[in-house]
């Protein structure tokens, strides 16, 4: 079972601290890309607050490696008209190469291989799935035709409660993954002090934007993991792990440990286990 430990308690805050917070996330992306010779870095985004923020620390590391910051807004019939602004505002203000791609058509073609759905919830997230491993479809595509790799934008406060798609939102290289989503507000606040107007105007569209995964699954994501917002989320988080066991049944804490599976996967035998067996 995976669980934070002390390093991740209390909540990273304060503007030096986010200061080099963002300068170790870039040095530690530049030396991976240059040592790793891509060419390119691709991000998908959404218009919410994470795959800004990815934006935002990236843009600078590309242009350091005379790399392009390849965008793309990828929506499908669920997505909100809003959420469709937002997302072509930041890949406009931050990337490269941006594009805004509508699957719409493909994803009907695309559901009538499932073999049944309906209007319930488990039927929204199957077809939530698909669309999910169809929008990284397009981005490791791009990544290989131009030889670099797909960023995932999910944080430790999704990570954790499994609200992600399995092969369809983990890419090649995590640079917020460990980060709590209050962190991912403190630090996209911080960086608004860096960037130009138009940079600064998505940005704060994203910070004030309603969480929402697009997929037509529920109202909010807060609405999916029963809490007001991701800071509740994030101070029930801490109260669990440092010991408040009354929190054990809430919805947030149970999604913790059914969604288990997904941090361990593939699920496999390990080399010790599988020659051990041989013997028996």
């Amino acid at each position: 079972m995976i669980r934070p430990d002390e390093q991740y308690f209390p909540f990273l805050a304060g503007e030096e601290t986010m200061r080099k917070l963002a300068e170790g996330i870039r040095e530690r992306m530049f030396s991976y890309v240059s040592t790793s010779k891509l060419q390119s870095l691709v991000l998908g985004i959404s218009g919410g607050i994470d795959s800004t923020l990815c934006a935002a620390l990236l843009r600078p590391v590309c242009d350091r490696l005379d790399i392009p910051l390849i965008g793309r807004s990828i929506t499908i019939e669920t997505n909100k008209p809003e959420e469709i602004d937002r997302s072509i505002a930041v890949g406009e203000a931050f990337c490269h190469d941006f594009a805004h791609l509508d699957i719409t058509e493909t994803f009907f073609a695309n559901k009538k291989l499932l073999v049944h759905y309906d209007d319930s919830h488990l039927s929204k997230l199957r077809q939530g799935n698909m669309k999910a491993r169809m929008r990284m479809m397009v981005l490791f595509d791009l990544a290989q035709l131009h030889r670099g790799m797909v960023i995932s934008t999910d944080n430790y406060t999704e990570y954790l409660t499994g609200f992600w798609t399995l092969h369809g939102d983990v890419g090649d290289y995590a640079p917020v993954q460990h980060l709590w989503k209050t962190e991912i507000y403190n630090l996209a606040n911080y960086l608004l002090g860096e960037e130009t107007p138009e940079q600064q105007a998505a940005m704060q569209s994203s910070i004030d934007a309603t969480p929402l995964d697009g997929l037509g699954i529920s109202a909010s994501d807060c609405e999916q993991l029963g809490v007001e917002n991701y800071f509740e989320a994030d101070r029930l988080f801490a109260a669990y792990f440092q010991g408040d066991e009354t929190l054990r049944e809430h919805v947030l804490i149970k999604r913790y440990y059914a969604s288990e599976f997904k941090r361990h996967n593939p699920a496999c035998f390990t080399r010790e286990e599988l020659v051990s067996g041989m013997g028996k």
